[in-house]
Formats: structure tokens, sequence, C-alpha cells
């Protein structure tokens, strides 16, 4: 069996590669770590852009307003985020089911 991104899962028949379900963990995978990080990314980048706009808003209430609105969100955004992962882990300790991690189950 051929590995793809560290998972074993693409299985020779004959003289053709043939992909499984076990290809789904690793692309579920890559996903997930890529969407967190460019969640995280934007919402950094957020709380810069909502941090210049206060800097520059010169003391008008609309432009200082609006920068703290930016702000808010971004704070929430990631406050939600911590929240998610917090609710996995308990799901994880209450039950023993890790729900961060997908499985295929393996067929003989």
């Amino acid at each position: 069996m051929k590995e793809w991104a560290g998972v074993p899962c693409i299985k020779t028949i004959g003289e053709v590669d043939v992909p499984t379900f076990k290809c789904l963990e690793a692309i579920y995978g890559r996903i997930l770590q890529i969407s967190i990080a460019l969640a995280l990314f934007a919402l950094l980048i957020m709380l810069i852009v909502g941090g210049f706009k206060l800097l520059t808003s010169g003391g008008d209430p609309k432009a200082t307003a609006s920068a703290k609105q930016t702000m808010t969100y971004a704070v929430a955004g990631i406050f939600l985020m911590v929240i998610a992962f917090l609710i996995f882990q308990i799901i994880k300790a209450y039950t023993g089911v890790d729900v961060t991690v997908f499985e295929v189950p393996e067929v003989p």
C-alpha cells in the first residue's frame, strides 16, 4: 500500500493505483488544518485593521465606532473558536470519543 500525506491509502490492484477511503482521513485533516489557520489569520488581520482604523479615526465618532466594531468582531471570532475547541475537548472527556479525529474504519 502506498502512502499519501503519511496515510496508507493507495492500493495497487494489478498495475493500477486505486485510492481508498483512507485517503479521506488525510484530505479532511489537511482541510481542517488549513481552514483553522486561515480563520485565525483573518481574525488577526481584522484586529490589526480595527486598531489601525481606531488610531487614524482622528476623533470622528463614526470612524471610532466602526473601528471598535471591527475589533469586537475579531475578538468575538477568536473567542468562538476557543469555545468550539473547549466543547470538543469536553465531549472527548465525557464520552471518550475524539470528535476532532476523522477515521474511516478499516475494511478487511
